[in-house]
């Protein structure tokens, strides 16, 4: 069943609960869809009104700043025999080209890292632990995490939202520019029809009278 599909079948409730929750996981370092349930979930927002985008963008922004602070503890605290680990049991998500990758754009970017982070599904996953396991300092990481956290949910839940409203608007629109079109396109060929009628029977009757007279 797809994502949205899905969702429809379950209360708001679970909805926000759902989002928070993989959102949080995915942050925290474990590689699930979190953009994928998020995108879903704001266009069917803008397409039932049982979803409110407020509390949904909500959910999906304490989730975001709540998975990667976890994250950073752990990191933090498990330190590089926790990548390690990661990467021999997890070698697609883990391996030491991703974990190499990630570690380079920190080294380069710095906090910068964690706030971008959030738009690259690759340091979506690594930056919380990732900045533990360099020991970045807590205030600045938490700054980084909550702007990116809110720039990265927020405003994804609130782009889909209004353009699926957008999207539905001209949808609808089109369906009654199509109705219209279709009843000037059908009157229009009657017209012609009716013409070429009168024409091809005046054509019939001027050699028909020519006849008789």
């Amino acid at each position: 069943m797809h994502v949205q599909e899905w969702l429809e079948t379950v209360p708001a409730v679970t909805v926000y609960a759902m989002v928070g929750l993989v959102i949080a996981l995915e942050s925290l370092g474990i590689p699930l869809p979190g953009e994928i349930i998020l995108v879903s979930s704001a266009l069917l927002a803008s397409q039932h009104g049982d979803i409110d985008p407020v509390v949904l963008g909500a959910c999906a922004v304490a989730g975001a700043i709540t998975g990667d602070s976890i994250g950073y503890a752990v990191g933090r605290r498990g330190g590089r025999p926790l990548l390690a680990r990661l990467g021999a049991r997890f070698p697609r998500h883990f391996g030491e080209g991703h974990i190499a990758t990630a570690e380079r754009s920190f080294q380069r970017w710095g906090v910068w890292a964690v706030f971008f982070g959030r738009f690259v599904a690759l340091l979506r996953i690594f930056a919380g632990p990732l900045a533990g396991v360099l020991r970045m300092p807590y205030g600045r990481f938490l700054t980084a995490n909550v702007l990116g956290g809110i720039l990265w949910a927020g405003g994804t839940t609130a782009v889909v939202y209004y353009v699926g409203i957008v999207a539905e608007s001209w949808l609808k629109r089109f369906s009654w520019l199509g109705l219209v079109a279709a009843v000037l396109i059908g009157v229009t060929s009657l017209l012609v029809l009716k013409r070429k009628a009168g024409k091809n029977a005046a054509d019939t009757a001027g050699p028909a009278a020519a006849a008789e007279s």
